[in-house]
């Protein structure tokens, strides 16, 4: 049997019980080299391979599946935050069901979730922004045009991106565009739940500068919009005079 796990950001606790459960019960285990921290292999088991994929190509990989698929072994798939967010997984599983190789996804905890929580922030406040847009700049893998930095970020709601950091000249540019205005709240959050976890807070104004003044070039969320600073109203959910299935409000 075959397992994608979501590692989780960083810290080990992250992962999910269910994936912790599997990861030392596995025969081999694939894991995503420097973007899952190497301390999650401790809870394997003695006999366990490993094989570190990021000198592997998707061929190498799937083909130390096959193997242990026919000696009976279990395998690991070990993928950084949630497999199901930039972590090419669809490639693999179309190549596994080719094959009618029987595999299972357990999600993670993504990065954009844990950078919101270094913050202690909320993506959805009331009257401010009920839209989170997961998304990343283009570089070595293309962009669709309508899904461009500047045409999501006129939406105006928050935005989590990913692997874009080392543009971030580029980034704050489009924001810009898209924004229409300087003022926007930034975080960027390098290496989320990692101990070397560093949070950078600005504006579209200056989060640049500070990114470059901290050496940031890789590993980090950069999140935008109001949900960072800002007045937002209360939630209704937990108003008094708002009625629900569970609660009559007081009028």
């Amino acid at each position: 049997m075959i397992y994608f796990i979501g590692a989780g950001p960083g810290d080990v606790d992250l992962i999910t019980v269910k994936g912790r459960t599997i990861l030392e019960g596995a025969d081999i285990v694939i894991y995503a080299g420097s973007l899952v921290w190497e301390a999650h292999l401790k809870f394997c088991k003695k006999q366990c391979e490993f094989y570190n994929s990021a000198s592997m190509t998707l061929e190498a990989v799937i083909d130390v599946m096959q193997k242990a698929e026919k000696l009976g072994k279990t395998t690991v798939r070990l993928h950084t935050g949630d497999p199901s967010i930039y972590g090419a997984i669809r490639e693999q599983m179309d190549l596994l069901n080719m094959q009618d190789i029987i595999y299972e996804v357990i999600p993670g905890v993504s990065s954009f979730t844990a950078s919101c929580a270094a913050i202690k922030r909320e993506f959805t406040l009331p009257n401010v922004s009920q839209t989170v847009i997961i998304t990343r700049m283009e570089g070595k893998t293309p962009v669709p045009i309508n899904e461009d930095l500047e045409l999501l970020a006129a939406h105006k709601c928050s935005m989590a991106i990913f692997l874009s950091v080392q543009d971030i000249d580029k980034v704050v540019e489009k924001l810009m565009k898209g924004y229409q205005r300087e003022d926007v709240p930034v975080a960027v959050v390098y290496k989320a739940t990692w101990p070397e976890q560093k949070i950078v807070v600005g504006t579209l104004a200056d989060i640049a500068e500070k990114v470059k003044q901290e050496n940031i070039k890789n590993f980090s969320q950069i999140l935008v919009g109001d949900f960072i600073e800002g007045a937002y109203e209360r939630s209704m959910l937990y108003h008094p005079e708002f009625t629900h299935a569970f609660r009559e409000g007081v009028k």
